[in-house]
């Protein structure tokens, strides 16, 4: 298996896997979705609320803004020595205290560790008008998106890479290159080679039903796209789920083993 970056930029990691197949792929793309711990508002204790939104809708709001920790620096709370009633090392308490007029954001919640925060500060959570307050504290934990969406680690789709030879002529060629995006593709002797992988399905769907052109995913090549969602870089998540998906195919060969 071969592994090849083919973009990074952001939030967002493209790359390209080699001499594999849509199993493995699509095993690893539930367990960036799903598996990935990450921290997220669990609960909210509201001691002043008289905005226009009610104290749950508050608390939802929350629990979806994304925040930025260390993974290496805290437990799950079923793993942690405190047994899950909560400490340091597994959870992290947020305060929020503002007066209106104001919009009141995620920049505003004050975390009781320094090294967790909202990705982005600017994330609106509820406007206060003249005399409105809102006040509470909130507890975050880790969790993954099978037990709810808003731990969910990333977006992640995978698609194969094109392969595609030239039947008809070469005339044909050049012209089905015509209903490509500028720059996309070139025609090499018999085959047309992707020279933009951004534009890889793009480059597919335009030449599935050219005249002279046989186009098809290669399905040993597999070009997979990462968007971090949480407060995660995308490379950790990628080899997180590496190593959950190695820990699982370990698991199922002991069970097996026992048959």
């Amino acid at each position: 298996m071969k592994i090849k970056i083919l973009n990074r930029k952001g939030q967002n990691l493209q790359f390209m896997i080699e001499n594999t197949d849509a199993a493995f792929a699509n095993s690893l793309r539930r367990i960036m979705i799903t598996e990935i711990p990450t921290m997220a508002i669990e609960w909210i204790d509201v001691h002043q609320n008289n905005s226009a939104l009610f104290d749950e809708i508050i608390a939802h709001r929350l629990g979806l803004v994304p925040i930025k920790f260390s993974p290496k620096k805290f437990n799950s709370p079923e793993d942690c020595s405190c047994g899950g009633k909560g400490c340091p090392s597994c959870q992290v308490t947020f305060v929020l205290d503002k007066k209106g007029p104001c919009i009141v954001t995620a920049g505003d919640m004050k975390s009781s560790d320094k090294t967790v925060e909202p990705t982005d500060p600017r994330i609106p959570i509820v406007e206060l008008l003249e005399n409105q307050s809102l006040k509470l504290e909130a507890v975050a934990r880790l969790g993954t998106g099978l037990s709810h969406i808003k731990h969910q680690a990333a977006n992640a789709s995978y698609s194969y890479y094109p392969k595609i030879t030239v039947t008809g002529t070469k005339a044909q060629a050049e012209s089905a290159l015509k209903l490509c995006p500028k720059g996309s593709a070139k025609l090499e002797g018999k085959t047309i080679s992707v020279t933009d992988v951004s534009k890889s399905d793009t480059v597919l769907a335009c030449l599935k039903e050219a005249e002279g052109i046989d186009a098809k995913g290669d399905e040993s090549r597999i070009i997979f796209n990462v968007e971090s969602v949480s407060g995660l870089e995308p490379e950790y998540i990628v080899s997180k789920a590496a190593e959950i998906l190695e820990s699982k195919a370990e698991d199922f060969k002991k069970r097996l083993s026992k048959l």
